[in-house]
């Protein structure tokens, strides 16, 4: 009998020993499961820009940012130009700074936006003599460009300023013209604004005088010149 319990005692401890050699046999060194160890690789698509991980176009952890919305301009949204209803000339007046001689000189002209929206204008304005007030009458000056344009944005009840500077009359009483011209006098302007048509004024004092019937011309800009 106790020959027998031995044998059952030994049978039992080897039977141990060989189910823990099993479980041995089926862990890494780290004490890890070996099946989640040797799980295959799984590869990530980089996304396409504007779609979503993978290029699917859906949701995801790798998916693009949204490209940036468009500016007003590009979307439609762009301030229109001004035209013959949006603008006035609401001043024209000798300019502090002018040619010596005892004409005109120079003169400051400024268009004011009378419309209930903002509009743009760019350019040089076009000039000429009313004779007799009347724009069917005109005279047009030959005009130099002086300084470069830029776009002004005016807001309602905004300005936009231009310069005009003669060939100045000189002497006294009807003076004369450095050239040998007669000196021409006008009892009004007629100033164009860039695609915002033309605009008949007169000098806030005394008549247009001038030689040669030319000027030199800003560009309308939203700063004052003087």
């Amino acid at each position: 009998m106790q020959y027998a319990e031995g044998v059952r005692r030994t049978v039992s401890a080897l039977a141990v020993a060989a189910a823990a050699a099993a479980l041995m046999t089926g862990c890494t060194p780290s004490g890890d499961d070996a099946g989640a160890a040797e799980e295959p690789t799984r590869s990530v698509q980089s996304p396409v820009p504007g779609t979503g991980a993978g290029g699917s176009g859906s949701g995801g952890t790798g998916q693009a940012k949204p490209a940036a919305s468009a500016s007003p301009a590009m979307s439609g949204g762009k301030t229109k130009p001004c035209t013959i209803d949006d603008v006035k000339v609401t001043e024209a007046r000798q300019a502090a700074v002018r040619p010596p001689g005892t004409g005109t000189g120079a003169a400051i002209v400024a268009v004011t936006n009378v419309s209930k929206s903002t509009c743009t204008l760019r350019g040089f304005p076009t000039v000429a003599g009313a004779g007799n007030g009347s724009p069917d009458k005109n005279v047009p000056l030959a005009t130099t460009h002086s300084g470069a344009a830029a776009t002004v944005s005016l807001a309602p009840g905004a300005r936009a300023w231009t310069k005009l500077t003669f060939v100045n009359v000189q002497g006294e009483a009807d003076g004369y013209c450095e050239s040998g011209a007669t000196p021409a006098s006008f009892p009004t302007l007629v100033v164009g604004v860039p695609g915002a048509g033309a605009h008949q004024t007169a000098l806030d004092d005394g008549i247009l005088a001038l030689c040669d019937n030319k000027a030199t011309v800003t560009a309308y800009s939203a700063t004052k010149p003087s």
